[in-house]
């Protein structure tokens, strides 16, 4: 009997989440293996709504943006757990490959635990890039070209005609990495972003305007890069009502650049509006990184290569390969200790101000997010 398999996605889609996909139905069709996706996630495993993938175009679903199979962030009851093994029991499911962040990767280790025959494979996903076990994460890289560009394109808007205080709300929840990607749109010492904040370190209101009356000062004008959900000093989120509703992740602040924008307005008196691309950060096709792309193919591939190989209870790993020009390769790490584990930025890649990054971040980061180009500026 050919092998069956099944992906599901788990969480936020991303730029390439979809070229994960394909490189699982690829190297499966390669090892005569029939493939299907859950329909949104869990939720189709619990229903038993799955796409039949045999047949598709994997040059067409590799390039498109989001989930074509949708996903979830469904909570499972042991209730759950046991009707979903039953689907597996039922089709005859050898391999099951879970895509997604710490969440899923913690899914994935328990339905490893629960089964001898059910092979269980991790395919790591985030933009936030807080998976640990990994270099980084596919869909990180696009989501943080996406805000560089988008820094600053507004960061040349606010050259022209003067809006004299802009904040950009990035993604990224608890974490600093896609806030600290802006930090590639600046190619002079004027250039936005002026400031960039990290959820890492509190900042209080005074700090806060502070740093934007000094940039102002200097500039005439200030863009921020601020994450949505950055904390004050107290571990709050000035004051801002928090997005609570059926299937969040976890409590977060709503519209905080917004908060930030009329709390230095009242403050200082220098006018500041706020900028949420929200998103179309982590599902925009046309910025997405191509090394990024290729890299989300190839953990696709080594998740059914290591199915192949008899491993289960694994998560695939993105590792740089030492050297002057960057390379990675593909591993594999065990999924116990990456579940429900949250990576931060680095505080050594912040300055001293915390109100930056330093120069070994974007040297990092600068092979997986590519350049942004250069905008002209007469003198």
């Amino acid at each position: 009997m050919k092998p069956v398999a099944i992906v599901a996605h788990g969480g936020g889609p991303t730029a390439v989440i979809n070229a994960s996909l394909a490189g699982v139905v690829a190297e499966a069709r390669a090892h005569g293996a029939l493939v299907y996706g859950a329909a949104h996630g869990l939720t189709g495993l619990l229903d038993d709504r799955l796409f039949d993938l045999s047949g598709v175009d994997l040059e067409a679903i590799r390039v498109a943006p989001s989930s074509v199979i949708g996903s979830s962030r469904r909570a499972l009851t042991p209730e759950d757990d046991a009707r979903i093994f039953e689907t597996f029991k039922r089709r005859n499911v050898r391999w099951f490959f879970y895509t997604g962040g710490n969440g899923s990767m913690d899914t994935a280790l328990r339905f490893h635990r629960q089964s001898a025959d059910l092979q269980v494979i991790g395919i790591p996903k985030t933009i936030d890039n807080d998976l640990t076990g990994t270099d980084h994460t596919p869909g990180h890289a696009s989501c943080g070209r996406f805000f560089a560009h988008a820094v600053r394109d507004i960061g040349a808007d606010n050259r022209a005609l003067h809006t004299p205080i802009v904040l950009v709300e990035t993604l990224g929840r608890n974490v600093g990495w896609v806030v600290a990607a802006t930090a590639h749109a600046r190619h002079r010492d004027d250039d936005a972003p002026h400031l960039i904040y990290f959820p890492e370190f509190g900042i209080s209101a005074d700090q806060l305007c502070a740093d934007t009356e000094r940039v102002y000062r200097r500039l005439g004008r200030c863009v921020i890069a601020v994450c949505e959900g950055q904390p004050d000093e107290n571990g709050g989120w000035f004051g801002a009502d928090l997005n609570t509703l059926p299937g969040a992740r976890d409590a977060l602040p709503a519209n905080l650049a917004h908060i930030l924008s009329r709390l230095i307005w009242s403050r200082t008196g220098l006018r500041a509006r706020a900028e949420k691309p929200g998103l179309l950060g982590r599902s925009c096709q046309a910025l997405a990184s191509e090394v990024d792309r290729e890299e989300a193919w190839r953990c696709g591939q080594a998740a059914v290569r290591a199915a192949v190989a008899g491993e289960s209870g694994k998560m695939v790993s993105i590792q740089r390969v030492p050297g002057p020009d960057y390379q990675s390769e593909m591993g594999l790490v065990d999924l116990e200790g990456i579940g429900r584990v949250e990576r931060k930025f680095p505080a050594e890649w912040i300055n001293d101000q915390h109100n930056h990054v330093r120069p070994e971040y974007l040297e990092w980061s600068r092979p997986i997010v590519g350049e942004i180009g250069k905008l002209p500026v007469l003198d």
